[in-house]
């Protein structure tokens, strides 16, 4: 049976109206850390629920069946892009069949189309490179600049969205880019003593953070992106590190320990256990409490003052 014309207009107009003003946006993040910028900009106005762990690895989440649920739900779904969550998340999004967080709506918020990317590759990619990203490095919120580009695209899809609210998510923007450039400013003066300073990290998840506060990343103790470090390429990691004079070594939490504990033990160097995420560990709650849980404990590794 056909249905009439009017009837599909009218479920268009349903799908496509704002948010009532009295109810909250139900948000739903790929990451914590994205889940936190939104709590950042939306406040009391929205509920924001995170779908990773902040101590999971973000390219291989475990894609729960409640996820399909929470999705279907969601006015606004945000993700990072950049094929940061590529193995997951797209089969649990046509599962939810939910027409506001298709591709090309208001509720699709892809933080990754907003930002210059680093390392993005100039040449072809196979499978034989690793888990390589073709559209560039999608660990971009452990820059702070780039929360404040993502807050703002934030505001801008939260003020379509849930227009009534829009005066309140503008004015937390302008809290959290003015608290943004406070800490950043404190930040950078505690991480000048390490500008510099070579490290190595685990994967490629410090590239941002590196480029922001001075310090190099010169190697990865994967030798290819996802691909487990082999005997050969560790013997060649403690040459290299010996000759850089590497002292620190940055690596995830839930990264195994072994080798970066025989490196460390090779070459004299620290090893910094830092989440590369919000929650990934009991003092990174939030945006904030990251930032500063991260420049401690890099500082304290590297034998710097804080």
């Amino acid at each position: 049976m056909s249905v009439p014309i009017k009837t599909w207009l009218f479920i268009a107009l349903l799908v496509a109206s704002p948010v009532p003003a009295y109810a909250k946006l139900n948000v739903v993040a790929s990451t914590p850390d994205l889940g936190s910028l939104a709590r950042e900009v939306g406040g009391d106005k929205v509920d924001v629920t995170s779908l990773a762990k902040g101590t999971e690895d973000p390219h291989f989440v475990d894609a729960k069946p409640s996820f399909i649920r929470l999705l279907n739900r969601a006015d606004i779904l945000i993700e990072g892009g950049a094929d940061l969550e590529i193995g997951w998340l797209p089969p649990l999004i046509l599962n939810a069949r939910n027409p506001k967080i298709q591709l090309g709506q208001p509720g699709r918020v892809i933080a990754a189309d907003e930002l210059n990317l680093l390392e993005v590759p100039t040449g072809p990619i196979d499978r034989s490179m690793g888990d390589v990203h073709p559209f560039g490095n999608p660990h971009f919120t452990l820059d702070p600049m780039n929360g404040k580009v993502i807050a703002r695209l934030l505001t801008e899809r939260f003020c379509i969205i849930g227009p009534a609210d829009c005066p309140r998510f503008k004015t937390n923007l302008k809290l959290f880019e003015d608290k943004v450039d406070a800490r950043l400013a404190a930040w950078e003066k505690q991480m000048a003593p390490l500008r510099g300073t070579k490290a190595v990290s685990y994967h490629k998840s410090f590239s941002y953070l590196a480029q922001r506060f001075g310090f190099q990343v010169v190697n990865t103790i994967e030798p290819k992106p996802g691909i487990p470090p082999s005997a050969s390429h560790v013997r060649d990691l403690v040459e290299v590190m010996k000759a850089e004079g590497v002292k620190l070594i940055l690596m995830e939490p839930n990264r195994e320990r072994k080798t970066p504990m025989f490196l460390a033990q090779e070459t004299g160097a620290k090893v910094a256990l830092v989440p590369s995420m919000v929650g990934g560990s009991k003092e990174t709650e939030n945006y904030f409490a990251w930032f500063d849980y991260l420049i401690k404990t890099i500082l304290e590794a590297s034998g710097k003052p804080s």
